[in-house]
Order: structure tokens, then C-alpha cells, then sequence
């Protein structure tokens, strides 16, 4: 992040920090605490962005080693805050390890946010390229879930020499259209706020109409827990009821598993019954005041432009011992990781003092 003075911050004295946005980690423990730091630097660059690099993913005997705390908790509270994140793979393993595969699950609901990078390209000729672009496809196919391909970008992203140049410009071109994805998040930030406040708001609904329901399936005298261990263990069957009868869409439920697991420490006699007036202003509010909302937001014209996203002299942010970020004075560039929070009338990443990008990047421990 930036700051006039260069330093590294803990993470129990960011977390108690006013003017930071991590008081809620704390609920991970001193175990993450102990782990997590924010390092300021005074550069131009980090005036529009944060930039946040997640420790390598553990793969082979590694895995054996607990971290001491929710790993897939951490990742699952940042992929709601930021912008982008993209998932780093070396061309020269592709093995999607089981932490890997943990990680890539808690980004589920977040699936418009992901990019894929094939990093360190130049490392394999051509025909090595096509084989190990294949394999990842197939490898990502099994664990992303989703009937749409995922988008890779192709490419060797640090400002060293390529071993194998056969390839230049497919890698210049991916790099470009890394480039024009990120360009594209400050033009469209306010309507991805916007977009956050509708989400959250049908989430809401449904969530009042399962409480709801939980609280009047409950007896009024006597076999209460019995009562709330049956409704939790079919608490499927309640959704399909509440989906049937309000004609609410399956995608925007809760999931079970982690409803079921937070529902098993409430006492269900405690919850309210459902307010019809509330939903009323929700519908309202959705209906109404979201489109006056809608037509509020600058819609800018889009130019796209051949040259890089990001200009500077000699402005280099490290994100990873292999991997980083380089802008020289002819505006070479070369980018890794991503996610920004810009206000809607930056229209670039460097953007304004008060707009911020947040990055998240996964990438496979050395």
C-alpha cells in the first residue's frame, strides 16, 4: 500500500488501525495475525492500487503442515472485496494440488473476478506450449465446474530476456488484453458496487424468508431440539419449499453446508418472524431506487488503446520472487496479480488519490 514513509506494518497493529480495512480479520486469530503484514511503499503506482499477494499454495509432502488457521477463510473474505483475482500457474507444473483445489472452491460466486495466467512460458518451445495449455484446461475444467471456459492468458511476466522468443507475440498480445480486462475495472467500478448492493439485497430476502420459516416449523413446548436437528439435516427440503412458494431462483440460496453448520449454534425459537413491510421496502428499493441509481452512474466512452494499462519510470512492485510488475521509460510492462476498488470517474489504473485497487493473486509455492 502506499505511504510517504516505507515500512512493514504487523497484522495485529493493522487490524486495529482506524483508517485500514482489516478490523475484521481479526476474527481469524493471532495464528493468521502473526502471518499477515502490510508493507507501505512511497510510490506513484500504489497511490490508485493495493496490491494483495497471498502466500504460495502448499503442494506435495507440504500439505502435511497446518497453517494454524482458515486459510480458505482469508481467501473467501478478500475474493468478496476485491476486484479481480488471478490464479498463477507456471507452464512447468501444472499440478492442482488439494490445498489448490480448496482454494479455487472458497472463490466460488466470485467466478466473474477470476483470470487465469500461464506464467513462465518462455521456458517450453512451442509445441511443449500447446501440450501444456491443454493439460491446464483439462486440469481447470475439473475443478472450476462451470459449463464456460475459463479465460488464460499466456505469457512470461517479468522483464528478463525470453528463452524461447518463438512465441513474442502471442505473448505480447495476451499481455495487451490482460492489459484491456484491467483497464475496463476503473470504467465499471461504481456498477460493480452497484451490483455488490443488488446481490447482497436478494441475498437478505431469501435469508429472512429461512429464518422465517425455521422459526414457525419450531414447537411452541416441548421436543425442541429434536425439532431443530430434523429441520437442519433437511434443511434442503426447506429450501425447495421457501423456492416453490416465492418463486425464488435455486442460485440465490445459501449454501447448505455452511448454513447448516452456522444454523447448529442458534437457538431457532429466538429468530423474529418474517416482517412483510420490510420486504416491501426491499422490493421497492429494488425496483425503484436502483434504477434512478443505474442512471446516475457517468457512462464514459470506452477507447480502447494499444498501449499499456500502467506508465511510469522505472516504477517496479514485486508481487512474487518470480513474478512481478515492471514499467520502464518505453513503456514496457509486464503484470501479475490484480483487483482494484476505483471510484467510477478514474478512468485508469493509476487513477486518483481516493480510488484504490485491490490485488489478489494465488500463485504455487516455489
Amino acid at each position: 500500500m502506499f505511504d510517504e514513509k516505507e515500512g512493514v506494518i504487523p497484522g495485529n497493529a493493522l487490524v486495529v488501525d482506524p483508517k485500514k480495512q482489516f478490523r475484521p480479520l481479526s476474527k481469524f486469530g493471532n495464528a493468521f495475525l502473526n502471518r499477515f503484514q502490510c508493507s507501505t511503499v512511497a510510490s506513484p503506482v500504489l497511490r490508485g492500487i493495493s496490491i494483495v499477494d497471498t502466500p504460495g499454495i502448499l503442494s506435495g509432502e507440504k500439505q502435511r503442515v497446518d497453517r494454524g488457521y482458515d486459510f480458505t477463510g482469508v481467501l473467501e473474505w478478500f475474493a468478496e472485496r476485491v476486484d479481480r483475482i488471478i490464479l498463477l500457474f507456471d507452464a512447468h507444473k501444472l499440478d492442482i494440488s488439494d490445498e489448490f483445489r480448496r482454494s479455487i472452491e472458497a472463490l466460488r460466486g466470485h467466478d466473474d473476478k477470476i483470470r487465469i495466467v500461464l506464467n513462465k512460458a518462455d521456458m517450453i518451445d512451442h509445441q511443449q506450449l500447446m501440450r501444456v495449455y491443454g493439460a491446464l484446461m483439462w486440469s481447470l475444467g475439473k475443478v472450476l465446474q462451470t459449463p464456460e471456459v475459463a479465460r488464460v492468458y499466456i505469457g512470461s511476466f517479468w522483464d528478463q530476456p525470453l528463452r524461447y522468443d518463438v512465441n513474442r507475440r502471442l505473448f505480447e498480445d495476451e499481455e495487451q488484453d490482460l492489459f484491456r480486462d484491467m483497464q475496463s475495472l476503473p470504467r465499471n467500478a461504481a456498477l460493480r458496487k452497484l451490483n455488490d448492493l443488488i446481490k447482497r439485497a436478494r441475498l437478505a430476502k431469501v435469508h429472512a424468508h429461512i429464518i422465517s420459516e425455521l422459526r414457525k416449523e419450531m414447537p411452541s413446548m416441548f421436543g425442541k431440539d429434536g425439532k431443530k436437528k430434523e429441520l437442519i439435516k433437511n434443511l434442503g427440503q426447506v429450501y425447495d419449499r421457501i423456492q416453490r412458494e416465492q418463486q425464488i431462483s435455486p442460485g440465490d440460496f445459501p449454501d447448505i453446508k455452511k448454513m447448516q453448520e452456522s444454523l447448529a449454534n442458534h437457538d431457532f425459537t429466538k429468530f423474529h418472524p418474517l416482517k412483510p413491510k420490510l420486504l416491501e421496502v426491499v422490493d421497492h428499493m429494488l425496483a425503484t431506487d436502483i434504477a434512478r441509481l443505474m442512471d446516475m452512474i457517468p457512462q464514459e466512452d470506452i477507447n480502447v488503446v494499444a498501449e499499456p494499462l500502467i506508465k511510469g519510470t522505472g516504477e517496479a512492485c514485486i508481487l512474487d520472487t518470480r513474478v512481478f510488475l515492471t514499467v520502464d521509460d518505453q513503456l514496457k510492462c509486464s503484470v501479475v496479480i490484480e483487483s482494484p476498488h476505483l471510484s467510477s470517474s478514474s478512468s485508469q489504473l493509476g487513477g486518483s488519490q481516493d480510488s484504490r485497487h485491490h490485488y489478489l493473486c494465488l500463485s504455487l509455492a516455489a
